[in-house]
């Protein structure tokens, strides 16, 4: 069944506060964006499309989304098997694990990418058994997918724990009496019942991904055309006082920002009873 939807205002403090919202919206989301797009075009259509098909920008382009494309997928396993564990289970430590998928919403992005570089960093803790191995982490894709991993490592297991508890486990139960093994159990029952809050989590951490600035600049050394991500790019170009660039490149982040939520927003219409579970918790 679905929500009620929310009444009109109808006195005019509800109007008040409606306009004060649609202002501040406008101020802080609206007028950066439109400035964005200003900035992107003040040259023209041809500088635009210059700046974003040159080979620096494409190869950060396609370092975001090959990060994303890995990291997201890690952290969706590992959601699914933190909410299962926590729902499902009591064991030792089990608040030390919610504690633990926190730790990202508390701490500097910055000190999450200075974690690795004291780890596989060149005077790192294991810096010798990985220059043996030829290993390269930091300034290569594995520093910036772990550096992602870590900021985005909440988002998916905080959807669906709430929602996982909530719907209990009377039908797993079930379906073992009835001799369903483990596997037929999480495949036909449980990821049926959370697979639209785990899309809703995998979105918020894509992105996320996509976006996350401070803990890849760390362990990415910034080099141009190998392991500078998007949001680092424009951050060259902008020191670089190449604002067509810099913007250009910032405009193809903001269009990947508005495909995430124009998906968020059409599963939060769609689907929106089971992903409000997660909030009333």
């Amino acid at each position: 069944m679905r929500a009620r939807a929310p009444e009109r205002p109808k006195t005019p403090a509800a109007f008040l506060l409606m306009a004060l919202a649609a202002v501040w919206m406008a101020l802080v989301i609206v007028l950066p964006l439109v400035n964005v797009l200003a900035e992107a075009f003040k040259q023209g259509v041809q500088p635009y499309l210059s700046a974003i098909v040159q080979p620096d920008a494409l190869s950060a382009i396609r370092l975001t989304l090959t990060v994303a494309a890995i990291a997201v997928p890690l952290n969706a396993v590992f959601g699914i098997a933190a909410a299962w564990c926590v729902t499902r289970f009591d064991f030792a430590g089990k608040g030390l694990l919610l504690s633990v998928l926190d730790l990202p919403f508390t701490i500097s992005p910055v000190i999450s990418g200075m974690v690795w570089v004291l780890l596989f960093g060149a005077h790192g803790w294991f810096a010798s058994v990985l220059e043996a191995s030829n290993i390269k982490i930091i300034y290569a894709l594995p520093g910036l997918v772990i550096a992602t991993v870590l900021v985005t490592l909440p988002f998916v297991a905080r959807e669906l724990i709430p929602l996982m508890q909530d719907q209990g486990t009377d039908e797993e139960i079930a379906a073992v009496t009835l001799g369903a093994s483990g596997w037929d159990v999480f495949f036909r029952i449980t990821l049926p019942n959370i697979k639209w809050a785990l899309t809703y989590g995998v979105l918020l951490c894509t992105a996320r991904a996509m976006g996350e600035f401070g803990a890849v600049s760390v362990v990415s050394g910034h080099i141009r055309g190998l392991t500078n991500t998007l949001p680092l790019h424009i951050e060259v170009l902008y020191n670089e006082y190449d604002s067509v660039g810099a913007f250009g490149a910032a405009t193809l982040l903001a269009g990947l920002a508005l495909v995430t939520l124009v998906l968020k927003t059409l599963l939060e219409w769609r689907f929106g009873d089971e992903l409000a579970a997660n909030r009333r918790h």
